[in-house]
């Protein structure tokens, strides 16, 4: 089983990687889930046909926490794609981060690897904040891989750099490791030069380029993958490279 956490700055595109990504693995015949991160509980809608699902603090919140069934808290997209979104409190009120460690607990509990034996299972998570609930895919041991999505921006790689930090600091433990980079580009000057320097610091690979495309945001508006919409446009191909790429950490 491949377990993917996919981290970045809020708005860099992470959601888009991931759920290209998943929806690539799937065209490989892969069983995916994808888990949503985020409060926002917006990572799986382009798997859904444009549709947002309930996350699952807000299904507990309205029924309680005495599940039966994984179903109850999830909606099968694209592919077969399993998806689940964590959500988070009542904005607000609470942390956003207990959320996610409760619905963890929740998916432990329901034995959600066991029944629905995946290939691969990809976590959306946001990477501004890399505080207990966040970082809970990295030091829970959920993840075994970190792919962090970043652009030339400096504030993507100011939060890139606190991410391979929080997974440095539990790399004693046995947790998670960075398995690379994915540039996802946005044409500011001298971006790739900007991100191969960073890479290189850090000893990481750019495991993935992933060019600024039309394609994507148009599909997107149809609440879509570039995978579903149209698997033999380059873009498309892209991210089924990339997948079958990382079918290889999996080896």
């Amino acid at each position: 089983m491949l377990k993917l956490a996919i981290y970045g700055k809020g708005g860099i595109g992470k959601s888009t990687m991931t759920a290209n990504l998943s929806a690539a693995f799937a065209s490989l015949g892969k069983k995916v889930i994808q888990i949503g991160c985020d409060p926002k509980a917006d990572s799986t809608i382009n798997l859904l046909g444009g549709r947002a699902q309930q996350p699952v603090m807000e299904y507990i919140r309205d029924h309680g926490d005495d599940l039966s069934s994984i179903n109850e808290i999830s909606e099968t997209g694209f592919g077969g794609i399993l998806c689940i979104e964590t959500g988070g409190p009542t904005p607000g009120l609470g942390c956003a981060g207990r959320g996610i460690i409760a619905t963890f607990n929740l998916l432990e509990e329901l034995e959600l690897f066991e029944t629905v034996k995946p290939d691969v299972v990809m976590y959306d998570v946001l990477g501004d904040v890399v505080c207990g609930g966040f970082a809970a895919p990295i030091r829970e041991g959920y993840a075994e891989h970190v792919l962090i999505v970043t652009s030339g921006e400096k504030m993507a790689l100011y939060a890139a750099n606190n991410i391979c930090c929080a997974v440095e600091n539990f790399a004693d433990r046995g947790y998670a490791d960075v398995a690379g980079i994915i540039l996802n580009r946005r044409n500011i000057p001298g971006e790739e030069e900007k991100v191969r320097s960073f890479a290189a610091e850090k000893g990481l690979e750019i495991v993935g380029d992933i060019p600024r495309s039309d394609d994507i945001n148009q599909f997107e508006e149809q609440g879509m993958t570039v995978i579903e919409g149209d698997p033999d446009l380059p873009i498309s191909h892209k991210f089924t490279e990339l997948a079958e790429k990382l079918l290889e950490l999996d080896r």
